[in-house]
């Protein structure tokens, strides 16, 4: 393996001070509740509703100042969204098993009853996250799906962002943004219950509050800054690669990038490339920061190597632009979503095409994957026994238990063992 061009590899770590300042801000917004809520909106949104609830007629007049074309996109990405959902609740089934004689075991599926969405403005208005949290929380059940969006400063609320949320299925839907939101779903204030779950991506403030309510209430995943990583061999087209590495840099001057190919050469083409497209890049002042702090290549001696780095890397998204993708695709385990050929492209995943963009980062993809439907499903086991089976389970639960010295645990299968017995 060699080093083309190094960079860092962003992790999403524990910050102090952001933690000090959430944890204040929490414990405030606990004690004094709805006025906390309304002091942050104005201090930090500049938003103070008389309700941070639309009713709605304000909903259909938000979806009313839409162009046509908006409204059509929006349902045919939220079409595709649904579909996979939808097929993906199909794979999740009941289980009953006699494991042995009189004795059966299974588990089965129950929706979580609530989920609290939060959908991010920030930098970019994403409305296409709407439909990444509450269409899979719909499809999986869940009953009482609430919404949050934060204000747009001077303008109110983004209509896109609403239409996508009232099409996806919220329940209800606010605006609200930044800790305040998260604290009123995850305590209950006002007209609002604690929610069960809480689902969506925000900045390190949202991502520190979720951190810190774990326990209190269940969570989707914590997410840090978009990553992207390319495997290219010498058949990928440069410009191609180049434009997806730096798709994703726009993002956020801390994403990672990196690319991984099998040749100096075609790791110059790929560079050489990519400093000509960065040059003319409408958000050249974000995709340069990131590109110049994070920007990694590797030339890989093989292509056992590059799955290899890739993997101790695992990305939130990986994209295959190779010859054999079958070869990769059976050997590859970590990542977050993986895009296979130049067919394909985070965009795609992150917008339109149905799979989820509420992805791992920070090498999370080693143990889990991204939002889907299973999230808002529990799967809860359960038991039966005939009362022979009773008598021979429990001779050895009694045994198991004396040794363990839990003497009142051993009773209860000794009453059982004697009674069925007789």
């Amino acid at each position: 393996m060699k080093i083309f061009k190094n960079g860092g590899h962003r992790l999403f770590e524990n910050d102090p001070e952001t933690a000090k300042v959430v944890s204040e801000m929490l414990l405030d917004l606990e004690k004094n509740g709805m006025d906390a809520v309304r002091k942050y909106s104005s201090k930090f949104d500049e938003w103070n509703a008389e309700s941070f609830e639309l009713d709605e007629k304000l909903i259909n007049q938000a979806i009313s100042r839409l162009d046509r074309q908006v409204i059509e996109d929006t349902d045919f990405c939220q079409g595709n969204v649904r579909s996979f959902a939808e097929a993906q609740l199909k794979t999740l089934l009941p289980l009953q098993v006699e494991t042995r004689p009189g004795v059966t075991l299974g588990h089965k599926h129950i929706p979580v009853k609530s989920v609290g969405c939060y959908v991010p403005g920030g930098r970019y208005p994403m409305f296409g996250s709407a439909q990444m949290s509450i269409i899979p929380a719909k499809v999986a059940g869940v009953k009482d799906i609430i919404a949050f969006t934060p204000p747009v400063k001077g303008v109110g609320y983004y209509p896109a962002t609403i239409n996508a949320m009232k099409k996806a299925g919220a329940d209800r839907i606010f605006i609200l943004g930044g800790v305040p939101a998260i604290a009123m779903m995850a305590f209950g204030m006002d007209v609002v219950e604690p929610v069960d779950i809480l689902c969506g991506a925000g900045n390190k403030y949202v991502a520190e509050a979720k951190r810190q309510l774990f326990g209190r209430c269940g969570l989707d995943l914590l997410a840090g800054p978009t990553e992207i990583l390319v495997i290219a061999d010498d058949t990928a087209d440069p410009a191609m690669v180049a434009c997806d590495l730096l798709g994703q840099a726009e993002h956020d001057p801390n994403s990672g990038i990196e690319l991984i190919c099998l040749s100096e050469k075609f790791a110059a083409e790929c560079l050489n490339e990519l400093e000509k497209q960065l040059a003319v890049l409408p958000t050249k002042n974000i995709a340069e920061i990131s590109w110049a702090n994070n920007g990694i290549i590797f030339v890989a001696e093989d292509k056992d190597e590059a799955i290899a780095l890739s993997d101790d890397y695992a990305p939130e998204h990986l994209e295959l632009h190779v010859a054999d993708a079958d070869y990769y695709f059976d050997r590859l385990t970590n990542y977050g979503s993986l895009f296979i050929g130049e067919e394909t492209t985070v965009a795609y995943g992150d917008k339109s095409i149905g799979t989820n963009h509420i992805l791992p980062t920070s090498r999370a993809a080693r143990y889990t994957g991204g939002v889907w439907v299973g999230k808002f499903i529990k799967t809860v086991t359960y038991q039966k026994m005939t009362p022979q089976a009773s008598i021979e389970v429990g001779k050895v639960t009694e045994r198991q238990c004396k040794i363990e010295k839990m003497l009142a645990h051993a009773i209860t299968a000794t009453k059982r063992v004697e009674k069925y017995s007789k």
